[in-house]
């Protein structure tokens, strides 16, 4: 007899309390079923049930192999399943957390040719400049900028992430344009308030390091707020290049004191476990990676 097949049979047998009701749900005869276990006995030396006419019950030896048995079945099955998923198209709803900046045509056209690329899966995007708690807020991944993931969670870098410090045309103009990084106090700064830029620092010619010194006007957990409020005037900023690109090119926005930069952040897929990922998800990550690669074209 197959060994795989009367472990399982005892496995029934002991939860459904007899040879019959567990011969009903494997669909087999309770003759059968008696075999298998004590086929499995046999091969055991042991005996694994005290039997009698209207009760059965585990003997010592019984008790222990239950215990080690059910589990290795378990982790059988659920390799078996993990094996099947990958197979599987992807499909349902995946939850994602995402920084505010996230929201610009380069991630709108990612998100539409995953959509043309796996239709049955529907993406639930948030935008928000928090760590989530993915597991807590059952979130699937989150898509964080960061120089340190947390390592307790799976992160998988997807690309690198330039931030400038940009004011708009006509308040430099007005105020003049900072020529050192001791210049950056006397205009008005529109700072995160989900991020302390305390003790950050700019990195200039020869490694040179130059403390940040800014004055809030504003402060913000919307970037794109900042992004208009950096806009109308009302301060500098820190902002990815994602969003400023376009308005540094036509002249809006004037990068501040070039000889001076924060080192890029990498942008992370980050998620808890790469056990058993479903298809949905394992599809976006690698969908993503490949979207986002400094070798494509933004």
């Amino acid at each position: 007899m197959d060994r795989l097949t009367s472990l399982r049979v005892f496995r029934e047998v002991v939860d459904a309390g007899s040879f019959t009701a567990a011969a009903d749900r494997l669909d087999i005869s309770a003759p059968m079923a008696s075999k298998h276990v004590a086929q499995l006995e046999k091969s055991l030396g042991a005996r694994l049930l005290n039997r009698s006419s209207r009760h059965l019950s585990l003997t010592e030896a019984g008790e222990a192999w239950y215990a080690q048995s059910a589990q290795a079945l378990d982790l059988l099955d659920a390799a078996e399943a993990a094996i099947g998923r990958k197979n599987e198209a992807p499909r349902g709803q995946l939850k994602i957390s995402a920084p505010v900046w996230c929201a610009t045509p380069r991630i709108a056209r990612v998100l539409a040719d995953y959509r043309a690329a796996f239709p049955e899966v529907l993406v639930d995007m948030h935008l928000e400049n928090r760590k989530v708690d993915l597991a807590a807020d059952g979130y699937d991944l989150a898509l964080r900028a960061t120089q340190e993931p947390s390592p307790t969670l799976i992160a998988r870098p997807l690309c690198q992430v330039q931030f400038h410090l940009v004011g708009a045309a006509d308040l430099l103009a007005r105020d003049g344009v900072p020529a050192t990084p001791v210049d950056l106090a006397r205009l008005g700064a529109i700072v995160p308030s989900y991020v302390n830029l305390e003790g950050f620092a700019l990195r200039g010619p020869g490694g040179r390091q130059a403390p940040l010194r800014l004055s809030p006007v504003l402060r913000s957990d919307d970037t794109n707020l900042t992004l208009h409020a950096v806009r109308a005037g009302l301060g500098v900023s820190f902002l990815p290049g994602w969003l400023v690109d376009e308005d540094i090119a036509a002249g809006r926005l004037v990068p501040l004191i070039p000889a001076y930069s924060v080192a890029p952040v990498t942008l992370f897929a980050v998620y808890t476990s790469r056990q058993y990922m479903a298809p949905k998800l394992r599809s976006f990550i690698d969908f993503l990676g490949q979207a986002l690669s400094p070798e494509r074209k933004p």
